[in-house]
């Protein structure tokens, strides 16, 4: 299925790649799917009464497939444009008091991070650092119990990645939020889900938090500008829309007059208004193609089965230090070359072969994603290379 999916995709047929956690490629007959949505719209009329309804089957069979790979209710999926607005609106409209905590880990992204910032200097709230990076051993039962000892009474929300970007550590959502539970004030718990949509499967962890953030473009391989965000029933009941539109409305008529209901009472609360409406047909069919809208227990070993070929190939060279012990359980393999000080070089190095990694900043290093697409061969040219190089 591999060769056959990555023929579809232009942009894998000149270039050996591992960078789907900063942006997937995106195959073509999403692209064509895309163009054709588009054409639809203006041959109906963008603004005529008949195309809200070709709106409206678009919107909804989105959601419905959404709701299938995310294991949660179409009534708790909210449309975005990225994580960042699908972990920030909702995050900025929970109602907060003096004193309360944001914890956050030193995994999180950096746009994440500044958001939270904000948000505590503008409402006198404590932003709490739980220093994931200091830990020696990325394990669940150590995980577990180190955030515990930054939770108290006065933690109003928790922040993690599920899969952290830099490390390619799993977080344990299920023993996190079980023990979440067992807190006299328990807080809400905003998931981003950049390198875990489209790269492992999901369904059962999702509905343990309050907030989940995906994206399309990621490893997905979908189009860019485009993203969504489960919230629970509690979340939306107990918080209030940030940016406010006329999608967040229950209705627009009679919007001068007093009315004490204005919201709608879904996740459509948090959606604001005029977005993108072909890129839902190219992101459909991306999550077809790659069959992530089924689990698929051999898809998911063999992109196991490669990163540990990668990191067990990158274990036999001098001067190579992997951040996570054998054996990995996902598609993200990082590493650093300490010996490389100026690590653009490498990349650089690399792409001149057309072979692309990526560094990462913080901390900082080198990380190389495996997908289904990535080819044990693509594994032994890259450590090849790497060796050449150092």
């Amino acid at each position: 299925m591999s060769d056959n999916l990555k023929d579809q995709i232009p942009a894998l047929k000149n270039k050996v790649y591992f960078n789907y956690g900063g942006q997937g490629p995106l195959p073509r007959p999403s692209l064509e799917a895309i163009i054709k949505s588009w054409e639809i719209i203006q041959d109906i009329g963008p603004f005529t009464d008949n195309v809200w309804d070709y709106i409206s089957k678009e919107i909804i069979s989105t959601k419905i497939l959404l709701s299938k790979i995310l294991g949660v209710e179409r009534k708790n999926i909210a449309l975005s444009e990225n994580i960042s607005t699908g972990m920030i609106l909702p995050l900025w409209g929970a109602k907060f008091n003096n004193g309360d905590e944001l914890l956050i880990s030193d995994c999180e992204h950096p746009g994440i991070v500044a958001a939270c910032r904000e948000l505590c200097q503008r409402n006198n709230l404590k932003l709490v650092i739980f220093p994931l990076q200091k830990m020696k051993v990325l394990e669940n039962k150590s995980f577990i119990l180190e955030i515990l000892k930054y939770i108290n009474k006065n933690t109003k929300v928790i922040i993690i990645s599920h899969i952290l970007w830099n490390f390619g550590y799993e977080v344990p959502l299920k023993e996190l939020r079980k023990e979440i539970n067992k807190l006299d004030n328990i807080p809400y718990l905003i998931v981003d889900g950049a390198q875990s949509f489209g790269h492992i499967d999901i369904h059962k962890e999702v509905k343990d938090s309050d907030v989940y953030a995906i994206t399309s473009h990621k490893w997905a391989c979908g189009p860019e500008g485009l993203g969504a965000f489960f919230i629970s029933d509690k979340f939306i009941s107990e918080s209030n829309p940030t940016i406010i539109g006329w999608k967040s409305l229950k209705r627009e008529q009679g919007i001068y007059e007093p009315f004490n209901n204005l919201y709608q009472e879904d996740a459509r609360k948090f959606e604001i208004a005029t977005s993108c409406i072909p890129l839902l047909s190219g992101f459909r069919k991306s999550l077809t193609l790659l069959e992530i809208d089924k689990f698929n227990k051999q898809r998911q070993e063999s992109i196991i089965g490669m990163s540990n070929n990668l990191w067990l190939g990158l274990k036999k060279l001098d001067h190579i230090k992997l951040i996570l012990n054998y054996p990995l359980c996902n598609g993200i393999v990082s590493f650093d070359i300490e010996k490389i000080t100026n690590k653009k070089f490498l990349i650089k190095e690399l792409g001149k072969k057309n072979i692309w990694i990526r560094v990462i900043e913080d901390p900082k290093w080198f990380r190389a994603c495996i997908h289904q697409m990535t080819t044990n061969n693509e594994i032994k040219l890259l450590i090849e290379q790497i060796k050449l190089i150092i």
